[in-house]
């Protein structure tokens, strides 16, 4: 295995401000340089559902990931994220079996 991976869909009219939580989340946990840290996010809208979002964030680890869930930050983010939403955003977790990266 070479990582973990979690999905976080959800529906909001607010993206602009979840943007926002995400980019300040990012920089805080930068400079506080403490505890484990996704290795990359990538937000998503959907093409086809107006109002549909996509996180994906990826971890080294599984472990690295549940330590990161546990950290108060995160819950002050995670309950920010779902006061922004229009319902319970969903969360999805994979381990990452493979990376290929393609040429351009």
């Amino acid at each position: 295995m070479t990582g973990f991976v979690q999905f976080i869909e959800y529906r909001t009219s607010r993206q602009d401000e979840i943007s926002a939580l995400m980019s300040d989340f990012r920089k805080k946990r930068e400079e506080s340089g403490d505890g484990p840290s996704p290795i990359r996010a990538m937000s998503c809208a959907d093409r086809d559902e107006d109002g549909r979002y996509c996180a994906v964030v990826e971890f080294a680890s599984y472990e690295e990931a549940m330590e990161n869930s546990g950290r108060e930050d995160t819950g002050e983010f995670a309950a920010t994220l779902t006061e922004l939403c229009d319902g319970p955003p969903t969360f999805r977790n994979f381990d990452q079996l493979e990376v290929e990266e393609y040429k351009p």
